[in-house]
């Protein structure tokens, strides 16, 4: 018998665990000798233990810095790397490609069709060819409408398992208490927190198996909610995957969001209220050549808040999303896009203002811009996105994130929240749920 091949899952403590519980978990031809971090900080010092690694790892599998890559090829006689995490660049990965290769290792992307698990329910996905698309408002859209039919839609969101893997392996979200019971970071709530609002149940974790038989033992409908520009978990009867007309052509130069974008069953052309028509345009041709026979919906993402008049004259700071400005590449959310509505006289730039991890925030990601990434992956995180609003000099603060962000940190100068929906034209959108769910019946 032949030594198993000694293998490394490159990721960001999401995809790359559902990978390993997919395809290697079991496999006695291969060991996953470690795995690799990034984008996240303070997920690089762990282990994936081993009541979830299996009875082939009782010493769990340990988790590296990326940086450490070719190192960790060269200590453990590695034959093949799988990258399995998302909202890459071609060229971003067209390097890590040549890293490994030039070791004499195999380089390949995570398998799109293995890591689709069947469910028993109808399931919807929700992705996108990059971060801040819309996901999060599009599947608030999605759970209401088949509320309205009378589904129980369970949303089951993608990983951030960024504390005690051993605790996270199958998370159930119902209320706001809830949250804080599973000590959720910013990142985790912003993403858990519209959907208890809508009345929905969230489950996330790390077993998206054992997650999925849970989640369908209440369940008419699974919704997929994706994370970055990431594949489905679960197979779907609906592929819906949005594009950002203010970033045309990235549907074709990300990782996997390519993949998103050729394989949908429907494309939401979201932001059509605020995008440059040629940027819609420019979307559509990709479709027509990429993926013709996808349906073509257009979406306004229209925005509201308490008080427009507050804004008018104001000299303010916009908080937004912080994956979306950061690792997303977007110059401004939802919040800019209120301030320039209503008629803020300024938009204040909290760079010179920033501290601790914010600043180092705007040092990784320079393009960043005048705008506050709501970045909360720790409780010093947390603190220093306090402290760096603290010190901004301005008349009133735009939260332009999913969270309430007022409920989790101190603002201490007037705020106001700003909120986004999905206003999609036509009826072709519902139209596309009612023949997904038609259609999953009929092969039950």
């Amino acid at each position: 018998m032949t030594d198993p091949t000694s293998l490394i899952i490159m990721g960001a403590a999401g995809k790359d665990f559902h990978v390993f519980n997919t395809c290697y978990k079991d496999r006695e031809d291969v060991r996953v000798a470690a795995f690799t971090a990034t984008q996240i900080p303070h997920i690089d010092d762990r282990a994936y233990p081993a009541c979830l690694a299996g009875p082939l790892y009782p010493e769990g599998i340990p988790i590296h810095p990326e940086e450490e890559l070719g190192e960790l090829i060269e200590r453990h006689s590695v034959g093949e790397v799988i990258f399995a995490y998302s909202d890459i660049d071609e060229t971003y990965l067209a390097a890590r490609r040549a890293l490994v290769e030039g070791t004499g290792a195999v380089f390949r992307t995570f398998d799109v069709d293995a890591t689709m698990l069947l469910s028993s329910k109808p399931v919807i996905a929700i992705c996108a060819v990059r971060t801040g698309c819309g996901k999060s408002q599009t599947s608030r859209k999605v759970i209401s409408l088949l509320r309205e039919r009378g589904l129980n839609t369970i949303a089951i969101r993608h990983p951030m398992p960024y504390g005690d893997l051993s605790r996270q392996a199958v998370q159930r979200f119902a209320t706001l208490e809830d949250m804080r019971a599973h000590d959720c970071t910013i990142e985790e709530m912003e993403e858990y927190e519209p959907h208890i609002r809508n009345g929905a149940i969230v489950y996330a974790g790390v077993d998206y198996a054992a997650i999925l038989a849970e989640a369908e033992k209440e369940a008419d409908v699974i919704l997929w909610d994706g994370g970055n520009n990431d594949t489905p978990f679960y197979r779907p009867d609906l592929w819906i995957t949005l594009a950002d007309p203010h970033r045309p052509g990235h549907e074709l130069e990300y990782f996997p969001g390519r993949e998103n974008f050729e394989r949908a069953d429907l494309i939401l052309i979201n932001k059509v209220d605020t995008a440059p028509p040629g940027g819609v345009a420019l979307i559509e041709a990709s479709a027509l050549e990429h993926n013709p026979d996808a349906l073509i919906v257009h979406a306004a993402s229209p925005v509201s808040v308490d008080d427009p008049l507050t804004i008018a004259g104001k000299r303010v700071l916009v908080v937004e999303d912080g994956p979306t400005l950061t690792h997303g590449e977007m110059k401004f959310g939802a919040g800019v896009v209120a301030a320039e509505k209503w008629g803020a006289a300024e938009i204040v730039d909290p760079r010179p203002y920033a501290v601790g991890q914010i600043a180092d925030t705007y040092a990784k990601y320079p393009d960043v811009g005048a705008v506050l990434p709501a970045m909360g992956y720790g409780e010093a995180q947390m603190r220093d996105l306090q402290a760096t609003i603290a010190a901004c000099p301005c008349d009133l603060v735009l939260v332009g994130t999913p969270i309430d962000l007022p409920r989790v940190i101190e603002i201490d100068k007037p705020h106001m929240r700003v909120t986004y929906d999905l206003a999609e034209e036509g009826t072709a959108f519902i139209d596309a749920i009612e023949h997904a769910l038609q259609r999953a019946e009929r092969v039950e």
